[in-house]
């Protein structure tokens, strides 16, 4: 039997990147450190000494080299921007809600706009306020844009070229923490359906919807839930826009059960869209009130002490099954569970 093919997820990436490049002649990569030697975390290393010009570095100027990629994808072209932190978005959002994701209906349908931006979730090592934000939930507001968060190496490969291949303006948000996590992925060339979720693990007592990071905290959480006799499903939402509401509703109808995990802020997030769709469409089938567990209310700290208690963890993740269990069990370890993350030891 022939071995899987492991690669880290930031090498998963950047053999996207490659792939479309050689496939589409039309595509082009830019941003800030795009053709530096350490290519964005390795996302896109090599790729200007293979694709010359088409892999280009920029002036730090967010909103027009947005602009920049707009033109260029409704006039034919496949850019690709890349942004060290989704925080920088926020300047680019003229751009991008009033242009991008409208373009396509204001010219009737005459106009494309396919363009991927990337733009990492960065955590840690003092990144604070200002590097450190989750922005889904704002992008997940506008008709006329996808917005996915791929968590496994061999997702992000997969939605990266299904983007490239889309004629919708994309919005890939990676949070920092996955880019050293390998899994098994092809070599060839595939894509993995954007508005497509995935069942990460399967359960019967109560479904975990996890968003991004947030799926490795419930798998965690799921392995010692289990050494209690408690049964977690697990879904990787993967896409938060489309949503697959499907996927979402046929697991709470099953546990009867919901906790959902999000890598934001509970107020208008992501997490309340969900909780939304199941009162809407499910509510009589719960058997407890749902439950949304995300960053504390307040921006995110910069001290490493405070930093422990702002993020969720799964320990937060197994507290509150027990409350929604009404489970008297004692947790199966009273160990801190650490997840390990390794890679991130400086600010860039």
């Amino acid at each position: 039997m022939k071995e899987e093919r492991i690669i880290k997820y930031a090498e998963a990436v950047n053999e996207a990147h490659r792939q479309s490049l050689e496939k589409f002649k039309e595509v082009f990569i830019m941003g800030v450190g795009a053709a530096d030697a350490t290519g964005v975390f390795g996302t896109t290393k090599g790729l200007r000494a293979i694709f010359g010009e088409r892999v280009f570095d920029t002036p730090m100027s967010e909103n027009t080299l947005t602009g920049m990629g707009v033109g260029a994808a409704i006039t034919g072209l496949r850019p690709v921007l890349v942004h060290a932190r989704n925080d920088f978005l926020l300047l680019t959002m003229d751009q991008i809600v009033n242009h991008a994701a409208k373009w396509h209906y204001m010219s009737g349908g005459a106009f494309t706009v396919p363009f991927l931006i990337r733009a990492i979730i960065g955590r840690g090592w003092g990144q604070a306020a200002q590097h450190s934000q989750s922005l889904q939930s704002l992008f997940m507001h506008f008709p006329g844009l996808q917005v996915i968060m791929p968590v496994t190496p061999y997702d992000v490969k997969g939605m990266i070229l299904a983007a490239m291949e889309s004629d919708k303006p994309t919005i890939c948000l990676e949070h920092h923490w996955l880019h050293d996590k390998s899994g098994p992925v092809p070599l060839k060339y595939y894509t993995v359906p954007i508005g497509k979720g995935r069942t990460a693990r399967e359960g019967k007592d109560l479904t975990i919807i996890a968003i991004s990071e947030m799926v490795l905290e419930a798998e965690v959480a799921a392995i010692e839930l289990e050494k209690e006799g408690i049964s977690v499903e697990i879904i990787d939402l993967r896409s938060l826009r489309p949503l697959d509401t499907e996927l979402i509703l046929n697991s709470v109808k099953k546990t009867k059960r919901l906790v959902v995990c999000d890598t934001s802020w509970k107020m208008a997030g992501a997490g309340a869209e969900i909780l939304a769709l199941v009162a809407e469409q499910a509510h009589g089938l719960l058997i407890a009130p749902p439950v949304r567990i995300a960053l504390e209310d307040t921006p995110t700290p910069c001290s490493a002490t405070l930093e422990a208690l702002f993020y969720p963890s799964p320990e937060t993740i197994i507290k509150t099954v027990h409350r929604m269990m009404k489970s008297k069990r004692k947790p199966s370890t009273s160990k801190t569970i650490n997840l390990n993350h390794k890679y991130f030891t400086g600010p860039f």
